[in-house]
């Protein structure tokens, strides 16, 4: 199972009349933020393949269609079935989780640290109830499928992984605690801007494989058409380490 993940740039390579050329054998896209929802209706009608996305801290200007309830849209609006209905050919994941036609379970937790008060920021204290409302949810999955999560889609990183000093690319502490508790596969990231093709890109965190997908980045999951639980790499309980990475953005991650 091949994934498309795009955040924060938009590629000539994705945002070309090639793409389905160039990426037509992908099963799915995700969208980690900071990209506008035409070039994500772009990617889902050229692909047409499933696409779920968060909002980062930038390309706000649709924000409100998903945060407004079903019963606050007027007769005649244009978006009357916001969030849970599917528009621009995308699933939007903030604060939610879902089950994919591939059977992954996905959850998704947008926004970046707040560092001066606009939209989609939070405070660690605010990203760590966004959690807990994930928690109910997550212990059905654990019950139902056997496993709490297989992806967590964010905008920003964790703590002290592929993070910044600065407060607007500083990670959520509340993001470290979530992958101890529970242990998805992969968190997939975005907000990081990367100008060095050699810039590390990919690290695992006890036992999920942290990935930075600025730009675009393919990620191969082997066995899971199969339904065979893909294979991650592992490191010690102390804490975060680099893995190896081949050259490029498309990687395919076999452990």
């Amino acid at each position: 199972m091949k994934i498309l993940c795009v955040s924060d740039h938009i590629d000539p390579l994705v945002y070309s009349t090639r793409l389905k050329e160039r990426y037509g054998e992908v099963d799915m896209v995700l969208s980690a933020g900071d990209l506008p929802m035409e070039y994500l209706g772009f990617i889902a009608s050229s692909l047409n393949k499933e696409l779920y996305f968060v909002f980062g801290n930038h390309n706000l200007k649709q924000l409100h269609l998903f945060k407004r309830k079903r019963a606050t849209f007027p007769a005649g609006d244009p978006f009357p079935h916001p969030a849970l209905d599917n528009y621009y050919g995308s699933t939007y994941l903030g604060g939610k989780i879902s089950k994919t036609r591939q059977g992954l379970l996905i959850g998704g937790l947008g926004g970046s640290m707040l560092y001066n008060g606009d939209e989609n920021q939070f405070s660690d204290f605010q990203m760590y109830w966004k959690v807990l409302k994930l928690v109910p949810r997550l212990l059905w999955n654990r019950l139902v499928h056997g496993r709490y999560l297989d992806i967590l889609l964010t905008h920003a990183p964790p703590r002290g992984i592929h993070d910044k000093p600065d407060p607007c690319h500083t990670g959520f502490k509340s993001f470290l605690w979530f992958m101890r508790k529970f242990k998805p596969r992969f968190l997939l990231h975005g907000h990081i801007h990367l100008y060095d093709m050699n810039a590390q890109r990919v690290t695992v965190y006890h036992q999920t494989t942290v990935i930075n997908v600025y730009d675009h980045y393919v990620l191969t999951l082997p066995g899971i058409e199969r339904k065979e639980p893909a294979t991650i790499p592992q490191t010690e309980e102390s804490g975060a380490a680099e893995i190896e990475q081949t050259e490029g953005t498309d990687q395919n991650l076999s452990g």
